[in-house]
C-alpha cells in the first residue's frame, strides 16, 4: 500500500520543521515547500528588518529538509498573497478599519493557494506547524481544537478554514508543548533547534503599519482633526492608518487623564476621542460567518467569544443575521470591539465558528 503524500509548509522554522520531522516518523511521505510571498526584488530588505520570509527562511528550510531527507521546493504565491493579503490589509486601513492580515493568508494563501496546487501535485494532506488540533466529529463535521499548550494556541487565526480544507489538512504540532517541539528538534538534529520566533506581520517587519500604507498609496493619507465625543475639535492626527480602537498611547494629546480612541469616522478624516467607558461595548456584530462545529447557529446559542488573538474569552449569546452574518451579546460590556478584526466562536476546547467584526453595538 502506498504512503499518503502530505506537503508541509515550512517556514524555516522550529515549529513548521517538527511538523515535518512528526509526519515522516508517522509513515507519510513528506515533501517540503516553502511559499515565496515577499513582494520585493531584493528579500534581503526583509530580511534586515527581522521577517521570516526571505532568503534566510528558504536556506533554514532547505537545510531541514536534508537533515530530514526529504524534497524541498520554492512555490511562488506573490501573486496571490498581494492580492489576497496586501491589498486588503491597505484597503481596510484606509476604511478605518483593523484587519488581521495572517486570517486571510492562512484562508486564500496557506491553505487557498497552497492546498489546490498540493492536491494537484497527488497529495493527499497539507500540514503546517500550527498549535492547534483538528477533530472530525460525530456530526461529520471537522472543527479546529484548542491545542495542548493553550498560550501557543493559535486556533483563533485560523477559524476561517473550510470544511473541505480540514479535511485535508494535519496539525501535528497541536498535541504538544513549544519546550517539548524544540525538544524533539534537537534529538532530531534539525538546525532550527534554537531558532527564536517570528513575531511579526511578514510584510511589515518593522511595524510602522502607516508608514507601510502610505508607502503604497499613491496618495498618503492626510492629516485630520481629533474630535471628542461631542464632535468638538481637540487636536490634529497623523492620518487615520496611524489609530485604533482602544488605543491609548501614540495620540500626542494633553489631556490631563487617560484617553482612548473610540471611533474613527473615514468619511470626515476624523478620530474620535472619549474615556474608557466610551470603548465598552456590551454586543457586536459580525459578518461572512465561518461555521466548524455546527452547521447552523441556533437562536440564542451560548457561546465563548475571543475579539481579539490575545483576547481572554467572554461568555456571550449568539443569534444568527441573515445568511452569513450574526449579533454576539456578552455577558458583560467588552473593551475595544474594533470593526475588521475577528471574533471567533468556542464551545469548551472546539472552534464553533467566527466572523468580521463589524461594529459595536451599544
Amino acid at each position: 500500500m502506498a504512503k499518503e503524500r502530505v506537503v508541509v509548509g515550512m517556514s524555516g522554522g522550529v515549529d513548521s520543521s517538527v511538523a515535518a520531522c512528526l509526519l515522516q516518523r508517522s509513515g507519510y511521505e513528506v515533501i517540503g515547500v516553502t511559499m515565496q510571498i515577499w513582494q520585493e526584488e531584493d528579500p534581503f530588505d526583509i530580511e534586515d528588518n527581522g521577517g521570516c520570509c526571505g532568503l534566510t527562511a528558504v536556506e533554514d528550510a532547505r537545510r531541514v529538509a536534508q537533515a530530514l531527507k526529504i524534497p524541498h521546493y520554492v512555490m511562488d504565491f506573490r501573486r496571490e498573497f498581494k492580492s489576497s493579503v496586501i491589498d486588503q490589509f491597505v484597503d481596510e486601513y484606509v476604511r478605518g478599519r483593523t484587519p488581521n492580515p495572517c486570517i486571510r493568508c492562512n484562508r486564500y494563501v496557506k491553505w487557498g493557494a497552497l492546498l489546490e496546487k498540493s492536491l494537484g501535485l497527488g497529495a493527499d494532506y497539507i500540514a503546517t506547524g500550527h498549535y492547534a488540533r483538528i477533530r472530525h466529529l460525530e456530526n461529520g463535521r471537522y472543527a479546529l481544537q484548542a491545542s495542548a499548550t493553550l498560550e501557543k494556541d493559535q486556533t483563533y487565526a485560523l477559524y476561517s478554514l473550510t470544511q473541505e480544507q480540514l479535511a485535508h489538512t494535519l496539525m501535528p504540532v497541536g498535541d504538544y508543548t513549544k519546550e517539548e517541539i524544540r525538544q524533539i528538534a534537537r534529538e532530531a538534529g534539525l538546525p532550527v533547534a534554537k531558532k527564536p520566533d517570528s513575531q511579526e506581520i511578514c510584510f511589515v517587519p518593522d511595524k510602522d503599519y502607516a508608514g507601510f500604507i502610505d508607502r503604497t498609496l499613491e496618495d498618503p493619507v492626510p492629516p485630520g482633526d481629533f474630535v471628542n465625543v461631542r464632535g468638538e475639535k481637540i487636536g490634529r492626527h497623523k492620518g487615520i492608518t496611524h489609530y485604533t480602537i482602544g488605543q491609548r498611547k501614540g495620540l500626542g494629546l494633553a489631556m490631563g487623564h487617560p484617553v482612548f480612541v473610540a471611533a474613527i469616522r473615514p468619511q470626515s478624516n476624523e478620530v474620535v476621542i472619549g474615556e474608557h467607558a466610551d470603548i465598552l461595548a456590551p454586543a457586536l456584530r459580525c459578518s461572512h460567518i465561518n461555521l466548524m462545529a455546527c452547521a447552523d447557529i441556533g437562536e440564542g446559542m451560548p457561546a465563548t467569544a475571543k475579539i481579539r488573538y490575545n483576547h481572554r474569552g467572554a461568555a456571550c449569546r449568539l443569534y444568527k443575521t441573515g445568511s452569513d452574518g450574526a449579533v454576539c451579546r456578552f455577558e458583560g460590556p467588552q473593551r475595544a470591539i474594533t470593526p475588521g478584526q475577528a471574533v471567533v466562536f468556542y464551545q469548551g476546547d472546539l472552534v464553533l465558528g467566527g466572523g468580521v467584526i463589524e461594529e459595536a453595538l451599544r
